[in-house]
């Protein structure tokens, strides 16, 4: 008889026949595949199928659980998943006592029955997506109510489960008695509320997937690092205190390192917190920052600083710094608890975009300053809103205290009247549009694949429910994940000496707030404080250590090299120097000298040709030919982003004392995506020629030099018949500060005979053309785009796929720098650029990353029902390997 049936995606639920009851007359029947049908009920006699062994009734409108299911002993794979209103599990299901696979995801479950633990057979078990705030007490324990014998592994629950899946959960614990599945290999935990993990959880020794992510962990048990056989391992977003979130990142290994250390160390507890000032150039963040921090018999000399005096008051006698891009200080803003802030002020000035990302950082927190006598309610994008966009999508959740300065000049009714349509202004930001996206998404999801695939003009269209389903979780994401306004606007004047306490108050009680900075209190090994004050000890004043230097300090301090590796990428991440162990060169070296770093990074934001030539002119001993000469090239910089290597090093004068200094500071300007070198050689060395670095960001001249594409000629002259090839980067939000001029530096080793513009590079890929292009938004309700181009001939498409595909990849690579962004990536049709359409119709980008559909050979362009676009103009040859979309 008939041993195997599929009967799935026939629509037999909905208006359809629904299933015949002869169906449980197929006594030999095996296998059944019910999916996709829009199912509401099976048939009652479905549980005299006594050799069924696997059973697929997923993505169904099933109201309950089927009793019928409990008849099938022999079952051994079931997939109910994707029936959203199941609701809940019968007690009964410890019937089915042969089940080996269970399937569950996204089925409504809000609990789970006891009767499940006494699947004694059961080896998977999916329960993602669904409504759990907690586990069988059973779970992992023996079904006996004596928990104190040793019980034998036969009659443990669940004895043989290999793989758990609970993502996507409410879970808030986890029951002690998990270790007791000595089988499990994979246990998926992700997106859940779980505040601590089990001290048990480190005797599952066969645990080889351990997924965390996403929930609300501060401290990993003790003896974590037993869990040896773990090579899956996702922790981040958690609010991991120790051990700390840097050692986590790194794996297994370096969490049984730093444990072992703090178990053989006296702790240490050192409260520092970051904080950033940040707003427009006029806000009055500088001012902000010396009333806070300058004791009270100062503060008369406020009066004088309002008036518009530029007096550092940290620095009586010297005049303040006003073309800084960055400023640090620490500020000891309680004694006796010795809490310290490490203040960063950002200027807010359009020419120091490129280096300021660098030091928005996750675990600080900002202060967002307004100025509320200049403020107008159609300007607040540019006032609060692009603050938010910009450090909403470099550090998501970040926690950000608004302030409002100049109140003085303010009436009492003003000033009550734009603090609150700030606030209201900043609740509309952005919320609603999301809202919308996430409901498309789910409408695509409801939709079946093959119906998705059917036509061009439907949403998503040719999107897989993988992708689809990425896309909907990075939508939730963002989310979740905005920034936390911590309360309306601070009204601040440095003339009302109870508003600077106030605000200074609100500072001190947000940073002690363990629920908002949990990081603050972290107790850290004593060895990593020595390793610090090693490394800021007053004789350590050169620029950098090399990795050497910085090992022997931590052989001082009591820390071998594996576990140097970690205190380095603490400090790192809490902002007090820089250690970039990824970069081939950079990573030999440990920038401990934040401050002389700052500066010399300032110094390549500049755009005032007086400073520039005052830092070039203050050698007394250039003739008059030298400084027209130098004159020339500050020129040149402003206008063309050019500079020789023997300029630069005027310019970094004294920071730059031998040759080495400078190639090693140039090698970090490159990483940072300041700069290029423009004639660097293959492999030998320049044989004394100038080596000339140009500087994106100072690009002036609009349009490149670019007559190849322009003119659509092949390398000989001959003309020929091009297909264009363009993915397309749309920004709604906003377009990352700084990202263009960077990009352009990091695809540099991809291409040769470039030429320059401010928003297009014109340059090959072998003889392949390629032109990258920026264009701002027109206006609020058009996206800013990034577009990646070539051309080939149809036959020969695959090579401007192979000319583009790694300008793309290293533009993804940079966007995971920005995991609160939001972008979209298309494909544009060929056949509409072709056509030189204003507005070509676009492909999905997520198409990128999948396999070209079998047997399809042309698509019909929407925009023009009779032009069929070929589909290697849409698909590349071979996927990339993630999404462009997804993060």
């Amino acid at each position: 008889g008939l041993r195997k049936l599929s009967l799935s995606h026939n629509e037999l639920g909905a208006d359809g026949p629904g299933l015949s009851p002869c169906l449980a007359e197929l006594g030999c029947l095996e296998e059944l595949d019910l999916s996709f049908n829009r199912l509401r009920h099976l048939p009652e006699g479905l549980g005299r199928l006594r050799h069924l062994r696997a059973l697929d009734i997923d993505h169904n409108l099933l109201p309950s659980f089927p009793t019928p299911l409990l008849e099938l002993a022999a079952l051994e794979e079931l997939d109910c998943s994707g029936n959203r209103h199941l609701g809940a599990l019968p007690e009964g299901i410890a019937a089915l006592h042969h089940l080996k696979i269970l399937w569950l995801s996204g089925t409504g479950l809000a609990a789970l029955p006891e009767g499940l633990c006494q699947l004694s057979a059961l080896e998977s078990l999916m329960l993602d997506g669904n409504r759990l705030e907690a586990l069988p007490a059973g779970l992992g324990r023996p079904p006996s109510c004596d928990l104190s014998g040793d019980s034998p592994a036969a009659f443990l629950s669940l004895p043989s489960l290999e793989e758990l899946y609970l993502s996507r959960n409410q879970l808030t614990l986890l029951p002690s008695h998990l270790c007791q599945l000595r089988q499990l290999r994979t246990l998926w935990l992700d997106n859940n509320r779980i505040r601590y993990l089990p001290d048990s959880i480190v005797l599952l020794h066969s645990l080889e997937e351990l997924v965390l992510q996403g929930n609300q962990i501060a401290i990993l048990p003790e003896g974590f690092g037993q869990l040896s056989r773990v090579t899956l391992w996702k922790i981040k977003d958690n609010p991991l205190i120790q051990p700390p979130y840097e050692v986590c990142m790194k794996g297994i290994p370096y969490i049984a390192a730093y444990q072992q250390e703090l178990a053989h160390s006296q702790p240490a507890l050192k409260p520092r917190l970051k904080l950033v000032l940040m707003g427009l150039k006029d806000a009055g963040k500088t001012l902000l920052r010396q009333c806070l921090m300058e004791e009270d018999e100062q503060r008369e000399d406020v009066g004088s600083l309002e008036a518009g005096s530029t007096r550092s008051r940290g620095c009586p006698g010297q005049q303040q710094d006003t073309v800084r891009g960055i400023e640090v200080v620490d500020w000891t803003a309680d004694v006796e608890r010795g809490l310290t802030f490490i203040v960063y002020e950002l200027r807010g000035d359009p020419s120091y975009d490129v280096i300021q990302s660098f030091f928005l950082s996750p675990g600080a927190l900002y202060v967002l300053v307004v100025n509320l006598s200049a403020y107008v309610p159609q300007h607040f994008y540019p006032s609060v809103g692009y603050f938010l966009h910009w450090l909403g999508s470099k550090v998501p959740h970040a926690v950000v205290c608004m302030v409002g300065t100049h109140t003085d000049l303010c009436a009492e009714r003003e000033l009550e009247e734009k603090c609150l349509d700030i606030h209201h202004q900043i609740a509309q930001q952005d919320a609603e549009g999301l809202q919308n996206l996430v409901q498309q998404v789910d409408e695509a999801l409801g939709q079946d694949f093959d119906l998705r695939c059917s036509s061009p003009h439907a949403a998503f269209y040719g999107v897989s429910d993988k992708n689809l389903r990425r896309k909907k979780a990075q939508f939730q994401y963002l989310l979740n994940h905005r920034p936390q306004i911590l309360s309306p606007v601070l009204p601040f004047s440095c003339w009302d000496r109870f508003q600077v306490r106030r605000l200074r108050d609100k500072l001190l009680s947000v940073a002690e707030h363990r629920d908002i900075f949990p990081n603050l209190h972290r107790v850290l090994p004593k060895s990593w404080q020595v390793l610090e004050e090693l490394h800021f000890q007053p004789q350590a004043q050169q620029l950098w250590l090399s990795w050497w230097d910085s090992a022997r300090l931590g052989l001082q301090a009591g820390l071998t090299e594996d576990r140097l590796q970690s205190a380095l990428s603490y400090l790192h991440e809490s902002g007090k120097l820089l250690y970039f162990e990824e970069h081939l060169t950079l990573r030999e070296y440990v920038f401990h000298n934040l401050p002389r770093l700052i500066d010399i990074l300032n110094v390549f934001c500049q755009r005032d040709t007086t400073v520039l030539l005052q830092k070039l002119l203050s050698d007394t001993h250039i003739d008059e030919l030298r400084a027209t000469q130098l004159h020339h090239y500050v020129e040149g910089f402003l206008l063309h982003g050019l500079l020789p290597a023997h300029v630069i090093r005027l310019l970094l004068k004294p920071h730059v004392q031998s040759r080495e200094d400078l190639q090693l500071i140039l090698e970090l300007l490159e990483k940072m995506g300041l700069c290029y070198c423009v004639n660097k050689p293959k492999c030998k060395p320049l044989n004394g020629a100038a080596a000339w670095y140009r500087f994106p960001c100072y690009m002036k001249n609009e349009v490149p030099h670019a007559e190849a594409w322009i003119n659509g000629t092949n390398l000989s002259g001959q003309s020929f018949v091009v297909e264009q090839l363009q993915i397309e980067y749309s920004f709604p939000f906003i377009f990352p500060p700084g990202l263009f001029a960077r990009y352009s530096v990091q695809i540099n080793s991809h291409v040769v005979q470039r030429s320059d513009g401010k928003y297009q590079i014109y340059a090959y890929r072998g003889k392949v053309p390629v032109v990258v292009s920026y264009r701002p938004s027109r206006g609020a309700l058009q996206p800013d785009t990034l577009s990646i181009a070539s051309h080939a001939s149809l036959p020969n498409i695959w090579t401007a796929w192979q000319a583009i595909t790694p300008l793309v990849e290293e533009l993804n690579v940079l966007l995971q720098e920005w995991p609160g962004l939001y972008y979209t990536v298309h494909v544009l049709c060929s056949k509409c650029l072709k056509r030189g359409s204003p507005n070509p119709h676009t492909f999905p980008g997520e198409l990128l990353s999948q396999p070209r559909p079998e047997g399809l050979t042309e698509i019909i362009c929407p925009k023009n029902g009779s032009e069929r676009v070929n589909v290697a103009l849409v698909y590349p040859p071979t996927p990339t390997v993630i999404s462009p979309c997804s993060k």
